[in-house]
């Protein structure tokens, strides 16, 4: 069994998550691709309750055999650290590294240096790194970059934040959500201006 590890905010689950998770899926043959939502990220205050995030994921994520709900996170509580998610994951899942993948965007690569045991990550897990635009290796410690694996993939370019922003704004997020999280949204009123 060949997994790979999405962890995210998903603040709200996009697109973009969709379609990289679909194609790293083809491009690197995996059985499962795990979206694991954070139940506390350390490098953000202001999220949305971990119940909405987790039934968004399941709903952007229900009509994809590959893809999974993972609840390691919300289980463990605390502060969501992506060491800590890897080790939870192979207990219960008794895989080895070589068939356990960790997927994060280049962006967040130039700050893998000041993670919790970054080293202990890269030995845990093998680290597959999709592209973002504007990224430049030159930022990266050879000891990092000698270890992860680029995924051959196309780059799309959305963020949680510009979705959450225009829709305060009001602002269409049509195409940027699917339907079915975009009517979750507003039946819930996420992101709504606070008054």
């Amino acid at each position: 069994m060949k997994i790979c590890i999405f962890g995210g905010t998903f603040d709200p689950p996009h697109i973009g998550h969709l379609l990289i998770a679909q194609t790293v899926c083809e491009v690197e043959d995996f059985d499962k691709i795990l979206f694991v939502p954070a139940y506390s990220p350390p490098h953000k205050n202001q999220i949305t309750d971990i119940e909405h995030r987790i039934n968004m994921v399941k709903i952007a994520i229900r009509d994809n055999p590959k893809f999974e709900y993972s609840d390691v996170d919300v289980i463990r509580k605390g502060t969501s650290y992506t060491f800590d998610t890897i080790v939870d994951i192979k207990k219960r899942v008794n895989v080895s590294k070589d068939e356990i993948y960790y997927l994060i965007g280049s962006d967040s690569l130039i700050d893998f240096k000041n993670w919790k045991k970054p080293r202990k990550i890269l030995r845990e897990a093998k680290v597959i790194v999709a592209i973002r635009p504007g990224f430049s290796p030159s930022d990266i410690p050879h000891w990092i970059l000698q270890e992860v694996h680029f995924a051959n993939i196309p780059r799309f370019e959305l963020s949680s934040s510009t979705i959450r922003s225009r829709w305060i704004k009001d602002l269409t997020i049509r195409y940027m959500v699917t339907l079915p999280i975009w009517d979750y949204i507003n039946k819930n009123k996420l992101y709504s201006l606070k008054t």
